[in-house]
C-alpha cells in the first residue's frame, strides 16, 4: 500500500510520495520489496495514490540505474553493464489520491489470483520471518494474519540507579502492547468485505467487523520493526543503514 500523503514528513513529501523517501540512497519501498524477495517472493502489486507518477517513473526507468548508450537519430538504446539483480514482476495500480486503504485493496482484485496474498504498508521495515507468517496463516485457516510488533519508543530511555544514569538506550522496543506492524497475510475471500468506494477503510471498518467473528489472528514478532513516520525516524533509519546495522537487510 503506497498511496498515502505522508504529511507528517513535512517538506520531504511535497515532491515525492512517502514510500519513495530514501534510506541509503534507495526508496524505502525498494527496501521492503528486497526483503520480501529474500524469501523468494517476487510478484508485487503496488497500490498508488498521492504522486503516483513518481513511483511509476521509478520502475519504468529502473533499467537506467546502470550506464547506457543511446543513438538519438535512430532512437536506439543499449544498456551497458549487468542487468538489474531484482527478478521482480511489478504491477502498478493507480487507486486514487483520496481513497482509503480498503478501496485501494479492492481495486487490486482483478489482478490477484485465488488463495493467500501478502499485504503491507509502504513505510515500515521489519525482520519478521515471512515464511513462518505464511505457515502460521495457513495453519489457522482464518481470513487475516497480522504481524503484531512492539513499536520503538519515541524517546530515548534512561536506565537509572538512584540518581545516577547508568546507560542511555535510543528508541528501545516497548515492552508491552502490540500494534499492527503490517507484513500481513490475507485470503482472497477478504476482498468480498471491501468495496471500491473512496471511503472504504481497512483497519477502521473491515478489520473491526472481522475481529469479533474470530477471523483475525496475530503472529507475534519479538524482533525489530520500525516505520518512517517523521523526519526523525527517517534520519534514524539512515543512521542505522550507514552504520551497517540494518536489521531488515537479508540480501
Amino acid at each position: 500500500m503506497a498511496g498515502g500523503y505522508g504529511s507528517r514528513l513535512g517538506h520531504i513529501t511535497e515532491t515525492i510520495p512517502k514510500p519513495m523517501v530514501e534510506i541509503g540512497g534507495k526508496p524505502i519501498l525498494w527496501h521492503i520489496m528486497k526483503y520480501y524477495s529474500g524469501f523468494g517472493l517476487n510478484e508485487f502489486v503496488i497500490l498508488l495514490g498521492y504522486k503516483a507518477q513518481v513511483i511509476k517513473q521509478y520502475f519504468f526507468n529502473y533499467h537506467l540505474i546502470n550506464d547506457f548508450a543511446i543513438q538519438l537519430n535512430e532512437n536506439k538504446f543499449q544498456q551497458l553493464g549487468q542487468k538489474a539483480d531484482e527478478n521482480w514482476n511489478v504491477t502498478l495500480l493507480d487507486t486514487g489520491v483520496e481513497n482509503l486503504k480498503g478501496s485501494r485493496i479492492k481495486q487490486a482484485e482483478h489482478v490477484l489470483e485465488e488463495g493467500d496474498h501478502l499485504l503491507t504498508y509502504g513505510d515500515g521495515l521489519c525482520d519478521v520471518d515471512i515464511a513462518k507468517t505464511i505457515a502460521f496463516h495457513q495453519a489457522h485457516g482464518k481470513l487475516v494474519t497480522i504481524t503484531g510488533v512492539r513499536p520503538p519508543s519515541r524517546f530515548g530511555e534512561l536506565n537509572v540507579e538512584g540518581n545516577q544514569v547508568i546507560s542511555f538506550e535510543e528508541k528501545p522496543q516497548v515492552a508491552t502492547g502490540l500494534i499492527n506492524g503490517g507484513f500481513m497475510v490475507i485470503n482472497q475471500k477478504l476482498l468480498s468485505y471491501l468495496n471500491r468506494d473512496v471511503n472504504c477503510d481497512f483497519e477502521f471498518g473491515v478489520l473491526e467487523q472481522l475481529a469479533p467473528k474470530g477471523e483475525i489472528m496475530v503472529y507475534k514478532h519479538d524482533g525489530n520493526w520500525e516505520c518512517v513516520d517523521t523526519e526523525r525516524d527517517l534520519n534514524h533509519l539512515n543512521k542505522t543503514w550507514n552504520g551497517n546495522k540494518a536489521f531488515w537487510k537479508n540480501w
